[in-house]
Order: C-alpha cells, then sequence, then structure tokens
C-alpha cells in the first residue's frame, strides 16, 4: 500500500491524523534506515540525548505486552505499529500466529522479505496501514497489541483505534497497549528528544487517556508501570 492509498479524506480531524502519519512515518524510517541526524547542542546536553545515543533508553521505553497477555498456541494476534516484532520477539515459542501493520514502509518491507523465511506457518501477513483501518472480518483476532506509539497521536485519534480493535477482536479477546505516563520524571525531556527527531509527543494526564478508554466501552482488566509508558490490558 502506497502513502496515497494511506490518505484519508480531507477536513476535520482526519487532515490533522494524515500529518501524524507522515511525520511520525518519517522519525521511524530514519531509524529503521539508520541514518544519522545531528541534533541542536541544547538538546544534546540533556541527559536523556546521553541515554539516547548509548542505547540504555531503549529499554526504557520498552513494554513487555507478553506480560500482561502472552499469545498463546494457535491465537491470531494483531501487532500494530509492529515494527521488527516478529524478529525479536519469541513468536516461535509462544506459537500464535502474526498479523502486522505498520506506516513504515522499511518496516514491512523488512518483515515481508525475512519474516517468511524464520516461521512461515507463524507468520500470516504485513501490511503498510495507519492502526485505525484494520481491514479484517470482525471477530478475527484473539489478542490486539499496540506498544510504543500512542503517545504520537491525540485522544481523538485513540478512540478511533479502540472502535476500530473492537470490531476485529474476538468478544472474550484482549487489548494490549502502553500510553506515555506524562508525570513521569523523564517525559518532558524524551518528549523535547522525540520532536527533534521529527515526531511530536502529546503530554496527556493518564487520566485522560483512561477516561477515552471507559468511553470507548472498553474495561480496564489489568496495568503494569514502566519508566515511561503505563500498559493497559482492556477486554470490551
Amino acid at each position: 500500500m502506497s502513502n496515497d492509498e494511506m490518505r484519508l479524506p480531507q477536513g476535520g480531524p482526519n487532515e490533522r491524523w494524515q500529518s501524524l502519519f507522515g511525520s511520525t512515518a518519517a522519525r521511524f524510517e530514519q531509524q529503521y534506515k539508520n541514518e544519522s541526524i545531528v541534533l541542536p547542542g541544547e538538546v544534546q546536553a540533556m541527559p536523556v540525548y546521553e541515554e539516547w545515543k548509548s542505547g540504555i533508553l531503549s529499554a526504557k521505553l520498552a513494554s513487555p505486552f507478553w506480560e500482561l497477555a502472552k499469545p498463546s498456541k494457535n491465537q491470531r494476534c494483531l501487532d500494530l505499529g509492529c515494527g521488527a516484532s516478529f524478529l525479536l520477539y519469541p513468536w516461535r515459542d509462544w506459537q500464535a500466529h502474526f498479523y502486522g501493520q505498520d506506516i513504515s514502509p522499511t518496516a514491512v518491507e523488512l518483515l515481508k522479505a525475512r519474516a517468511p523465511q524464520l516461521n512461515s506457518k507463524l507468520f500470516k501477513s504485513v501490511v503498510l496501514a495507519p492502526a485505525h483501518q484494520l481491514n479484517y472480518d470482525p471477530q478475527f483476532f484473539d489478542l490486539a497489541i499496540a506498544t510504543g506509539w500512542s503517545c504520537y497521536y491525540p485522544l481523538n485519534y485513540w478512540s478511533a483505534i479502540l472502535e476500530s480493535v473492537r470490531r476485529v477482536l474476538k468478544p472474550k479477546g484482549i487489548f494490549v497497549f502502553d500510553l506515555l505516563d506524562a508525570a513521569k520524571p523523564l517525559a518532558e525531556d524524551w518528549a523535547v528528544l522525540e520532536t527533534y527527531l521529527g515526531a511530536e509527543v502529546f503530554l496527556e494526564p493518564l487520566s485522560a487517556w483512561e477516561k477515552t478508554i471507559k468511553d470507548s466501552g472498553a474495561k480496564i482488566v489489568k496495568q503494569q508501570s514502566g519508566e515511561l509508558f503505563e500498559m493497559y490490558k482492556v477486554r470490551f
């Protein structure tokens, strides 16, 4: 799917969403292609910059979704904003069927090229599309996952995500995702870093996110706190 095919109708919040898809995709294209970027001196002087350069920050950003809902054998699992996750996480141990979706062309092409060689039975598909555009049959998935990217979009987009995921989950299906906790000491500095890397970060209080979750009809089953992100396990 091309970038044009990802385009949404103009006007209203959708136009804003389209702009954010472009900036977020570009930010992660730089990462997947290992493109160098020179940041201003004032950003380089921040402690979070040193953690980013050294790789220490990656561990603080990680959200181990399987600690809240580990994929089970023969389950159909949808990973939204999947990146290269099928190549990184132990899907072969879980024996769960992987369906991925991402807005980074490089990530999608990487999975298409390498994932079938790793395990063609478990790797089912990956598509280039934003997370609210779920072209699957209703009640198709047992588990949906979305980690590492909700903070790049406003609350009304997350409402659209929840609505779309609800449609494709089975009645007892689980949705696991993470949300940036704006109250964490590192949150504001990390948001500044991400802005200079090309993607705006929305610093919303968790109370606002949780209201959005409840307004969608989802019930929070479990939570788990990390260095920057709060993980949620919900059921509709």
